[in-house]
């Protein structure tokens, strides 16, 4: 026997449960980054009989309850989060046309030829024009950004590609954009916001799946895709047949004509706390931890029954992102290594870098409402600091019987934070004690993708201006969301390409 096992040899994975903690018959075990851990495992609580007697002392009694519960910290990369998240909102995320869909059977790619990317099925849910990512392919030719020009149910139709007979099975492809036809796209400006206008032979706008609320990038990397003045990151107001609205945009909207070019938008998956029932999913997973060796094989504990309570988001000031986990489990499990890990696939980790605060960033945004004004002025210019924090409000439910929980209740969905910028202008201040209607946005942009993460409508608590001697005027602020018009309190884009222009 060991005389100790180091913490490095340990690793961290989870796992979908089908009903609360039952997991499916060939689980797929997912990777994760812990930096640190906190209150993993379970806590047990005993009751010791204390009679009135003449000796004083009381008696052995019983275990009567345990608490399980576990927690970890790590570094935010574009690949290692993001599934995970679909616990914490309590939703489903909404995608693009992908052959690799989270929640769905995925669409295995059968070959590539110069020309084409080919299934047995089911490809026709993108559109011609769709600006696709392939990647995981074994050809690098096959990898890479593409445009379809034609799409019918196997079969999807592009240029530069390579002839690769058997894909491997993590080859994949989604689409990120659009690419519309030459002079088809102008902006105008319409009651204070700027629109994309269809003009004649454009697509439909409502086949893009875009939603009100949902981020886009507006321009590519030529000129011929961009136009001059509209370029750079804004939000989805609304969506018509015939233009797509924009708010919060990156630029100072102006009106434009788009003669001669092919203008590009790109899009991302989508995650939102959902306002209808039937889109609103309670999600448990089962987390694996394993402890090292024995003499017979791996040690593992497992939080049973986990639901996503509570995720907090750090973002300070030359630093790297770092998100923390937190869940309520029903149980735990500990396993031998004569008994062995839990059954499943567990596939390697993706190597990817996290997100940093020094480069990383495109934008950060705290402004005052405005339904006439797409550029509101940000109410500061720079942050020292941004936490946002998502909480369930996860409690277990006990009964007699049952030493364990047996089923879990959701509370309140919160959205909350703290902000710290330097002090430049009255008008933050006087936001707080107006009770102002305002809304905050980050972007984070690396190697080609990226995610936003959206507050639409918060009030500002706190307020009070750190004055010291040396030192720049500090404004701390509370963050406090409440629902939007468009019916969520925080909405995350994840962007799986972006162009350049976008960094």
């Amino acid at each position: 026997m060991a005389n100790k096992i180091d913490s490095n040899v340990t690793g961290l994975r989870y796992t979908e449960e089908t009903t609360l903690k039952t997991i499916p018959g060939s689980p797929v075990w997912y990777p994760l980054e812990p930096n640190q851990y906190k209150d993993f495992g379970g806590k047990f609580n005993s009751m010791a009989r204390n009679p009135i007697n003449p000796n004083r002392q009381r008696r052995k009694g019983a275990v009567t309850a345990l608490e399980a519960s576990g927690g970890f910290n790590q570094d935010l990369t574009q690949s290692n989060s993001t599934r995970l998240l679909q616990g914490f909102m309590f939703a489903d995320i909404r995608e693009k046309p992908t052959t690799a869909t989270m929640n769905g059977v995925a669409l295995a790619m059968t070959a590539c030829t110069a020309t084409t990317y080919t299934a047995a099925s089911g490809l026709s849910v993108f559109l011609p024009q769709h600006l696709a990512l392939g990647s995981g392919f074994g050809v690098a030719a096959n990898n890479g950004l593409k445009l379809i020009t034609a799409a019918a149910a196997g079969t999807l139709t592009t240029t530069g590609n390579a002839i690769e007979a058997s894909p491997p099975a993590a080859a994949k492809v989604e689409a990120v954009g659009y690419e519309f036809a030459v002079a088809t796209l102008d902006v105008a400006i319409v009651s204070g916001l700027p629109r994309l206008t269809r003009m004649s032979g454009a697509v439909d706008f409502t086949t893009l799946g875009l939603i009100p609320g949902e981020w886009i990038f507006v321009g590519g990397d030529v000129a011929g895709n961009t136009f001059a003045n509209n370029v750079g990151f804004a939000r989805v107001n609304a969506v018509a047949a015939t233009y797509i609205e924009l708010d919060k945009t990156d630029w100072n909207p102006q009106a434009e004509v788009g003669t001669g070019k092919t203008i590009r938008i790109f899009f991302g998956s989508v995650l939102k706390n959902e306002s209808s029932a039937a889109l609103i999913k309670r999600r448990s997973y089962q987390l694996e931890r394993t402890l090292g060796t024995d003499a017979n094989g791996t040690m593992s504990e497992y939080l049973v029954g986990a639901i996503a309570n509570e995720m907090n988001m750090d973002i300070k000031a030359q630093d790297k992102v770092t998100v923390d986990l937190s869940f309520v489990a029903m149980d735990i499990e500990q396993r031998t290594g004569l008994v062995g890990v839990k059954t499943g696939t567990r596939p390697s980790l993706s190597a990817a870098d996290a997100f940093n605060t020094s480069s990383d960033f495109t934008r950060i945004k705290l402004s005052l409402v405005d339904p006439t004004t797409a550029y509101p002025t940000a109410l500061f210019a720079f942050t020292t600091n941004l936490s946002l924090n998502v909480k369930n409000n996860v409690s277990p439910t006990k009964a007699i019987g049952s030493l364990a929980a047996f089923d879990a209740v959701a509370g309140l969905f919160e959205v909350s934070g703290k902000i710290t910028a330097y002090f430049a202008d009255i008008t933050a201040v006087q936001a707080v004690r107006n009770n102002s209607d305002v809304t905050v946005d980050a972007v984070m942009v690396k190697n080609n993708a990226g995610f936003v993460f959206d507050v639409p409508l918060l009030t500002l608590g706190d307020g009070r201006l750190a004055v010291e001697q040396d030192k720049a005027i500090e404004l701390p602020l509370e963050v406090n969301a409440v629902a939007s018009k468009f019916d969520h309190t925080l909405l995350v884009g994840v962007f799986a390409y972006l162009p350049n222009a976008a960094q």
